[in-house]
């Protein structure tokens, strides 16, 4: 059974769960509104039911809900962000603000965070800044799951990086993307039903191919385009993880295996501030362009149209502003007993 609600319900439930959780109530509205964007985008595996996931780490105390987080400006358009080992997405919000703020002063902006933790979807993050005008590349690292390409051990994380264009009176452009071929949670469930994978989803733990979704949950997830997702997924954590202080590869500290001990994960927020480029009707016209030339590919399967990445997403989005979204009523329940904690 499902119940329907509308954004703003949605972001108000959310937003008192996370202070039954102990967070403060501006932060908890901040770290909502990362998880609601991602829920009415239809990212719903990194939407309000991480709520609960986060709530357990909370209690184990291996996240403060409230943190002590800190801005250092260290040079014109670079700033460094100490999440005090913070919720996730509000260290995202603040790493993000900093990054936009700097970006208005000198037309690009740029934000590494450490001593954070899952931040959630990177959608919800680019939108923001579209919306503001701000074109955006935007990436986290994240406890290991695959193996360097040959190798036949977890040393990389299956980080998340995205990238977004902003359009002027249109949908932005958000690609949004782990660096895996699939999450882990796609292989749990072929295991569940008794399915096979394909081969090119994951490894055993000899690092060897396998359609077996059992043997793969022992193993490691294969990277996007072989050799070349295993270099992206290295460059993300050198940005996230090694650059902004944070820990990387193998010193990241696993949420399932040591839910008491903070993660230590890293975020970085690259802005460009797209008025300093030309009027917001040039852009607006070349993105219109732009998207035409992709949206007139003649299509393999008419009924299959070429699309623009993120177009998807944002249609969800409109879609569940307009009609409300249909939320699994255990999980309302479960959020509604989080905010009934300390009169929340």
């Amino acid at each position: 059974m499902t119940a329907t609600l509308t954004e703003a319900g949605l972001a108000g439930l959310a937003a008192r769960a996370l202070a039954g959780l102990g967070l403060e109530r501006r932060d908890a509205e901040d770290c909502a509104r990362i998880l609601v964007l991602g829920e009415l985008m239809g990212l719903s595996t990194h939407g309000v039911g991480r709520i609960e996931s986060y709530g357990e780490r909370l209690d184990l105390g291996g996240i403060k809900a409230r943190p002590d987080i800190r801005v250092h400006k260290v040079a014109p358009a670079i700033a460094k962000v100490d999440g005090d080992n913070g919720v996730g997405p509000l260290v995202g919000m603040r790493a993000l603000r900093a990054a936009m703020e700097l970006a208005r002063e000198t037309g690009v902006g740029i934000a590494f965070a450490r001593a954070s933790n899952h931040f959630g979807p990177v959608a919800p993050y680019s939108l923001i800044a579209a919306e503001a005008g701000f074109a955006s590349i935007i990436g986290s690292n994240a406890s290991t799951t695959i193996a360097p390409w040959g190798g036949r051990d977890a040393r990389l994380g299956n980080s998340p990086v995205g990238f977004c264009v902003p359009n002027p009176g249109g949908q932005p452009v958000i690609l949004d993307m782990a660096l895996s071929v699939v999450a882990r949670a796609k292989i749990r469930n072929a295991a569940k039903r008794g399915e096979a994978i394909p081969p090119t989803w994951a490894t055993d733990k000899d690092g060897k191919p396998t359609t077996d979704p059992n043997a793969a949950l022992g193993g490691f997830l294969l990277p996007i385009g072989g050799h070349k997702g295993y270099g992206l997924a290295l460059v993300v954590d050198l940005f996230a993880g090694l650059l902004s202080g944070a820990a990387f590869l193998t010193h990241v500290s696993s949420w399932s295996d040591n839910p008491e001990s903070p993660s230590d994960l890293g975020h970085f927020f690259f802005l460009i501030d797209c008025a300093r480029l030309g009027p917001a009707d040039r852009l607006a016209d070349r993105m219109r362009e732009f998207a035409a030339i992709i949206h007139d590919t003649p299509p393999a399967d008419p009924a299959s149209p070429v699309l623009l990445p993120g177009e998807i997403e944002l249609g969800r989005l409109e879609r569940h502003r307009r009609d409300g979204i249909a939320i699994d009523e255990a999980l309302v329940a479960k959020l509604e007993s989080l905010a009934a904690r300390q009169g929340a």
